[in-house]
């Protein structure tokens, strides 16, 4: 961590003052929202921590328009509790990773869209980026731009709030974004499978994802996971989360429960014991207070078991098989060396080099979006570039 002064701009003019100045003077700023990610990719010397605390307002929620603007330093956790009282919900699915990164902040809204997270709905509803509206920025040149809008249909000019979610503060400084938000579900309940190995599991998985069941959470827990769930199984667990409307969950889930079952004795979780299993799901609880470098590892769901069949470790599996939780000593070139021949990517959240450096034309490409926003940098310097 920096042990570098920290300031708190109340205001968007005071953040382009900040970053104006820092390049002027040839200063280097580390760009904080609640902190909760700041172990992952660190950056480089910096002179200056810049926090987005105080930029905590809501500024315009229409529930009837399913548009909420906010600056970036609300928390995530009030954020969530502001739009359930309406009966809607931020439809990715937001992963707080508190307990498993062991941070004492609380997420913000500009760091979950910075850092792209998405919790298990990502297979129905899509990743943060999908639903990032608009947004107001100072840029690392110290000048203040906007791209988007407030409303849900806005195709004009490029779309550069996919470019800003997963840029890691690297670019500009977020200073009010607008997001999509969605309706809650009336209805939930989440099948189970036991027992099954990850290979026929991610065939019960495939059966469910290519029917037409609407399945918004698919999951494979492996003993040492579903053991720590709240579930306390014995035997591995495959679980399949459906969303809805009471009559079309029902329909839903009698309609599945027939297709799967050739896998096996199927038991099913009502909503008030289903939403707690998820939660656990998305914050990755069962590869918490682990010492070994954590990896979460991207990778084509119809054979991302493949990838820590592998590897030396304990995983558990989210998105159907596209996202893999890993914990291992296994050393990183050979993970991503895996992963790579997979045809997926790595990111180490602890324990390890979060990111490499880019190569090629990716490398080059990289290299060019970042002198177009930053070109001194400014922001963040050095923590997407990996150490090699």
């Amino acid at each position: 961590m920096s042990n570098a002064p920290t300031l708190e701009p109340a205001t968007p003019e005071e953040v382009l003052d900040a970053v104006a100045e820092a390049g002027a003077k040839g200063r280097r700023i580390e760009v904080v929202g609640g902190g909760t990610k700041r172990s992952i990719g660190g950056v480089d010397r910096t002179d200056l921590v810049l926090s987005t605390t105080r930029l905590d307002r809501i500024i315009d929620y229409a529930p009837d328009e399913l548009v909420l603007t906010a600056q970036p330093g609300v928390r995530l956790a009030d954020l969530e509790a502001r739009v359930a009282s309406q009966g809607q919900m931020l439809a990715f699915e937001p992963p707080h990773w508190t307990g498993l990164l062991g941070a004492t902040g609380q997420p913000t809204l500009g760091g979950v869209l910075a850092a792209n997270v998405s919790g298990p709905r990502r297979i129905r509803s899509g990743a943060a980026r999908d639903h990032f509206l608009g947004f107001e920025a100072v840029s690392g040149r110290g000048e203040m731009f906007k791209a988007g809008g407030k409303v849900v249909k806005n195709v004009t000019g490029y779309d550069l709030m996919k470019l800003m979610a997963g840029s890691w503060g690297t670019l500009a400084v977020l200073t009010e974004v607008t997001i999509k938000v969605l309706p809650a579900p009336r209805a939930e309940t989440t099948l189970m499978l036991f027992g099954l190995n990850d290979t026929r599991a991610f065939e019960a998985i495939g059966a469910a994802m290519n029917g037409p069941f609407e399945v918004s959470g698919a999951a494979h827990l492996p003993p040492f996971a579903a053991k720590a769930s709240l579930l306390k199984a014995e035997s591995a667990v495959t679980a399949l989360r459906l969303e809805g409307f009471e009559a079309s969950v029902t329909a839903r889930a009698e309609a599945l429960a027939a297709a799967l079952r050739p896998f096996g004795r199927i038991e099913t979780l009502d909503a008030g014991h289903s939403r707690p299993f998820w939660k656990q799901v998305r914050e990755v609880e069962a590869l918490a207070d682990d010492p070994r470098p954590l990896w979460r590892l991207s990778l084509p769901p119809a054979s991302g078991w493949r990838g820590p069949e592998q590897l030396a470790g304990d995983a558990f599996y989210d998105w159907a098989g596209g996202q893999v939780w890993l914990r291992t000593e296994a050393l990183p070139d050979r993970i991503r060396a895996v992963v790579a021949n997979l045809g997926g990517h790595g990111l180490c959240l602890q324990g390890g080099e979060a990111f490499t450096a880019r190569s090629g034309a990716l490398g080059a490409l990289q290299a060019r979006v970042k002198a177009a926003f930053d070109p001194l940098s400014v922001l963040n310097p050095g923590r997407m570039e990996g150490r090699g």
